[in-house]
């Protein structure tokens, strides 16, 4: 039987049900999300599991272990929550936090605007320590706020996309733990990227994402707990009516005022117990797995040094254009590289050329820089030469088709030598 149009609400239904899924072959040189690599897309269409199979335990098992380096750390509890970056981002604090606790935010974009936001919801009496859009907080304005706060979570945001930057880190985990305070980091932008060291900054929890250095698709949020961390998160445990259990106790803390992204029952799922808390993102499970093992078959050295090579070709080649590179050259990310859009040019214009002649896509950018600046991605499985040329050839193409004058070619032999170093 052949369907015919039908209406449902705004939209008629076509007779071919809109055809089968068939996206253009677009380079994908914004903030993320990239390109997924190959790998991880195959990986992803392997068949499903039971959530509780042997099979698909040992995987969970393994992703463990896999990520365990990647976020620079010996923590047991490194593993996965089912959602995109976000997710993570929640299942930390609303694990962390109760509502009335004291939580200093070191705020330097976006990211750092969006800690507060959750934490507001979960009802945290909030202060921030603040940097102009382009800079970061210095480690001793951070101990100052500390002292003067007392906060029991410190959260920060490692490397914002919206600003381009990467707060240093070195030294946070000590002092948050002479103030008795835990400490949360938002590592989305830069996990697979840029070197995370959990251990070394002495850190409580870490989150990631996969659709940014890990060129992976969004989804999946790997995140590592300390044993600090994870003693205070079951404190606050209350399994759920339905599947309680005689060896699993509750803690005597306030409960996680989230189901979903309650950390003490998502640990007690990934570990031995097995508690029946949710269904494994069975799919997503493979493509993070898949995702590491690329990783770290590359070597975490020689793909830092990768993504530092693409953001030196970047910065090199647009300056080489004649266009000035937004933020603080000390601090700067080596993947997103944000650049001012020149007087006179029409950003969304020449987006909009680099997408429809070119097949690429370069970010636009938020809150006091909407407008104003361009962020270049160079991540993943697009942190390759070829394409960092290829992107920044097209866009000097874009900017003269605007009137824009500049020496042709200048980009691409730059960022050839920037490459190099």
């Amino acid at each position: 039987m052949t369907l015919g149009p039908m209406t449902l609400g705004p939209m008629t239904l076509a007779a071919d049900l809109f055809g089968e899924i068939d996206p253009p072959q677009r380079l994908l040189m914004g903030p993320g999300p990239v390109n997924a690599h190959p790998r991880v897309l195959r990986a992803m269409s392997a068949d499903l599991l039971g959530q509780f199979d042997p099979e698909m335990t040992g995987y969970m098992n393994q992703l463990m272990a896999l990520y365990r380096p990647i976020f620079g750390t010996a923590n047991h509890w490194t593993m996965l929550v089912d959602g995109t970056a976000r997710a993570g981002i929640e299942a930390a604090l609303v694990s962390l936090v109760a509502p009335g606790d004291r939580v200093l935010v070191v705020n330097f974009g976006r990211f750092g605007l969006l800690l507060t936001e959750i934490l507001g919801r979960i009802g945290a009496v909030i202060e921030t320590v603040d940097a102009p859009w382009g800079e970061v907080v210095s480690m001793d304005t951070i101990a100052a706020a500390i002292e003067r706060f007392g906060p029991k979570v410190v959260a920060c945001v490692h490397g914002d996309t919206s600003t381009t930057m990467a707060q240093p880190l070195d030294g946070l985990g000590d002092l948050c733990r002479a103030a008795g305070a835990l400490s949360y980091v938002d590592a989305t932008a830069t996990i697979g990227g840029m070197a995370l060291a959990a251990d070394r900054w002495g850190v409580d929890v870490v989150t990631g994402g996969l659709q940014k250095c890990l060129g992976g698709p969004s989804g999946s949020a790997p995140i590592t707990i300390s044993d600090r961390a994870a003693e205070h998160i079951f404190a606050r445990r209350h399994v759920e009516q339905g599947i309680r259990r005689d060896d699993i106790a509750d803690g005597t803390g306030i409960r996680i005022g989230s189901n979903y992204f309650d950390l003490a029952m998502i640990m007690d799922y990934w570990s031995d117990k097995r508690l029946n808390h949710h269904t494994e993102a069975t799919t997503m499970l493979y493509g993070a797995r898949e995702c590491a093992r690329i990783c770290l078959a590359e070597g975490l050295e020689a793909r830092y040094a990768r993504h530092a090579a693409a953001g030196r070709a970047v910065t090199a080649g647009l300056r080489a254009m004649g266009l000035t590179v937004f933020g603080d050259d000390t601090h700067r990310m080596t993947n997103v590289t944000g650049v001012y859009i020149p007087e006179g040019i029409d950003g969304e214009a020449v987006r909009m050329a680099m997408r429809e002649q070119f097949e690429i896509e370069i970010g636009t950018a938020f809150g006091p820089l909407q407008g104003k600046v361009w962020r270049i991605g160079a991540m993943g499985y697009n942190a390759m030469k070829h394409k960092v040329l290829i992107t920044l050839a097209a866009l000097e193409a874009c900017l003269r088709a605007q009137g824009f004058a500049l020496p042709a070619g200048a980009a691409v032999d730059a960022a050839l030598l920037g490459w190099e170093g």
